[in-house]
């Protein structure tokens, strides 16, 4: 029998980490050894999160955990799934990661390479010298850097659902880099397991927040564009809150170079055919031609969905990509890259099949 590898969730008490739960233990190769909530430490984990009730986990208590535990807590784990703020998780991380363990992380902490970039977004940055040390963690565009890597900063929901469609797009020079528009809508869960978001609040409403570059995930967005362009580029990005619990669609527009605006009637098959390639194998389904994605196709799964559509009317190509903010936008997507970091196949016990109804 294959050795699994002891896991710990910090920050087990939320939606992401109820997701965590369920992944992991779904895993052949990790077993759960550990969580820990701040506001909930002493808890059974079945008190705090019911659906574990009479599971073989469901009896774990929710501990308390601080940077000084770090070094008992390597003992005790291999891996760490950190799920916490902003600002919080770099201090925690960076203490796991000196006492050797490996850490992936969902929060901003690690994603930018420029800590002057974050600092200008999230304030001053605990552990600036771990950022060089860390990989992004969308295994479509960094699998040669996952190989191997112990500290990984799993991207946000919001840019794996846009980086997804464009990134081929702008790997091979099939769009401008310049005036890339992103629309997205994005259920309430993204928010997390807090209160806030009544349903009195939210049902029959849409509306837009954070609008004219102001988000904290444009910088996130613009660095891994640019890495595509192999050119610094800016995007204008507005999101927006839907009144559905989970669930992320992404719809960009972006000006056709001259490789797609001389010959119209080819233009989505050679995005879908750029996709392909790029995605060949992974968690990333191109649906075929005048198929438009659906967030119901992908809840629950660790699956995106990606489409193209070409405006000939207005000259503009329009990308979309679909995923579960909770599954793709975070959870799956810590364990798709730890499976990459371990050589594992990305899909490893992790679920493709989205939840019908």
């Amino acid at each position: 029998m294959e050795e699994r590898l002891r896991v710990g969730i910090i920050g087990a008490a939320g939606y992401t980490g109820a997701e965590l739960l369920r992944f992991v233990v779904a895993h052949p190769r990790l077993e759960l050894r550990y969580v820990a909530a701040r506001d909930n430490a002493g808890k059974p984990l079945e008190e705090v999160l019911p659906g574990t009730t009479g599971t073989s986990f469901g009896e774990l208590v929710l501990e308390s955990f601080v940077p000084g535990d770090a070094a008992a807590l390597a003992r005790r784990i291999d891996v760490a799934f950190t799920t916490l703020p902003h600002g919080t998780s770099a201090s925690v991380g960076a203490a796991l990661f000196d006492a050797g363990v490996t850490v992936v992380d969902l929060s901003a902490d690690f994603r930018l390479r420029d800590c002057a970039v974050y600092e200008r977004t999230y304030g001053p940055h605990p552990a600036p010298h771990l950022l060089e040390r860390a990989v992004y963690g969308l295994p479509e565009l960094h699998r040669d850097e996952l190989r191997g890597a112990r500290l990984i900063a799993a991207p946000g929901c919001y840019p794996t659902s846009a980086i997804l469609p464009l990134a081929p797009l702008l790997r091979l020079g099939l769009i401008e880099p310049s005036g890339i528009i992103i629309d997205s809508k994005s259920g309430v869960s993204g928010a997390g397991r807090k209160p806030g978001h009544p349903f009195a609040d939210v049902a029959e409403s849409i509306r837009a927040y954070k609008v004219g570059g102001t988000h904290h995930h444009v910088p996130e967005i613009e660095q891994e564009l640019s890495l595509c362009a192999k050119a610094p580029l800016n995007v204008a990005f507005t999101p927006h809150l839907v009144p559905m619990t989970r669930g992320l669609l992404s719809v960009a527009y972006a000006r056709p170079t001259q490789k797609l605006s001389t010959a119209p009637e080819t233009a989505v098959e050679r995005c879908r055919e750029a996709a392909i390639e790029l995605y060949a194998g992974g968690l990333v389904s191109v649906l075929a031609a005048g198929k438009l994605p659906d967030t119901l196709w992908v809840r629950g799964s660790a699956r995106a969905h990606v489409a193209y559509v070409y405006d000939r009317r207005v000259d503009l190509l329009i990308a979309m990509g679909a995923i579960d903010n909770l599954a793709r936008g975070a959870s799956a997507q810590m364990i798709q890259a730890l499976n990459a970091s371990l050589g594992f196949p990305d899909a490893l016990g992790l679920p493709e099949l989205g939840l019908s109804p």
